[in-house]
């Protein structure tokens, strides 16, 4: 088994050679490398069979020196404060890199949402958005969707927040439309996620119409992408998500599979394409792959 990365150190290397190369002092660096805050809560959930169970949740606020922390609220069994600490230290990267007025924060609540019916995964995020209130604000922190969180999550905080400190539709980006929500935000991230590997196919001399693609995580992210792509002429030989994978050496049905996903959030029940595991799509002969999923899936051993 492959030992697991601790996302936080792998982070603090990329910053440190980066900051090596840009010659960046040394006391900035201890600076940037230190997050604003960090906050752990317990959240206590009474589950439909009656008993308690106790969650526990993450948000660190990483830096805001540039405006208003910006990061997103992931639910997954894997989630711990050095995984946090390392997407919300990539989150000030980001905002600062693009020029926009944010800083970087990121949340998580380590649970398996796959398990949890929708009264109890709303009753978890009322929960923590309660625990979280003073920390979020306005001009302080905004969360946003990530991994296995989606419109209505934030809906739910959006509820949650205004109900203890008034009205506030800002306190969330990634709402639903008829909440105030933006046009286009379920597919940026994948559109991005294409537009980057269109021009990275460019720089590497790789014609997209044709290259055989490989996505790992076929949620939010990895749908849109593969949607993206193949509208551009790529062939998605191959998907996965948390039930297993497809493969189909001439080409799945992107169109047919993205409508699939949407529908029922997996691509389980799908009915074509050959099954693969997740691993075996790590390691599969193609042009392109596109980790979307969680991070620290590329390893030693399968590189």
């Amino acid at each position: 088994v492959a030992e697991k990365l601790n996302n936080y150190e792998n982070t603090n290397r990329l910053f440190d050679k980066a900051a090596d190369i840009i010659e960046l002092d040394a006391d900035i660096r201890k600076i940037l490398k230190t997050p604003f805050r960090e906050v752990k809560v317990e959240l206590p959930v009474r589950m439909d069979d009656g008993h308690i169970e106790v969650f526990l949740g993450y948000r660190v606020q990483h830096n805001g020196a540039r405006g208003p922390m910006k990061g997103g609220l992931r639910f997954h069994p894997e989630v711990d404060f050095d995984e946090v600490r390392s997407l919300a230290s990539l989150m000030t990267w980001k905002t600062a890199l693009v020029n926009v007025p944010f800083g970087g924060a990121k949340g998580g609540i380590t649970c398996d949402p796959w398990q949890m019916s929708q009264r109890e995964l709303e009753v978890l995020t009322r929960r923590f958005t309660s625990r979280m209130g003073l920390a979020w604000g306005l001009h302080r922190d905004i969360p946003a969707p990530d991994v296995n969180t989606n419109a209505q999550v934030m809906a739910w905080i959006m509820d949650q927040y205004s109900q203890r400190y008034g009205y506030t539709p800002g306190i969330v980006t990634g709402k639903p439309l008829g909440l105030g929500g933006s046009p286009g935000r379920e597919a940026a991230t994948g559109k991005g996620v294409s537009i980057a590997t269109r021009e990275a196919a460019r720089d590497f001399d790789i014609d997209l119409k044709g290259a055989r693609v490989a996505i790992q995580g076929f949620g939010n992210v990895g749908s849109y992408t593969g949607k993206f792509l193949h509208e551009m002429g790529a062939q998605i030989v191959a998907v996965s998500d948390a039930s297993g994978g497809l493969f189909a050496g001439d080409g799945l049905p992107v169109t047919e599979l993205f409508d699939h996903t949407y529908e029922h959030r997996t691509i389980e029940g799908f009915g074509q394409g050959e099954a693969l595991s997740n691993e075996e799509l790590i390691t599969l002969d193609c042009d392109i792959l596109i980790p979307a999923a969680l991070g620290g899936v590329i390893t030693q051993e399968n590189a």
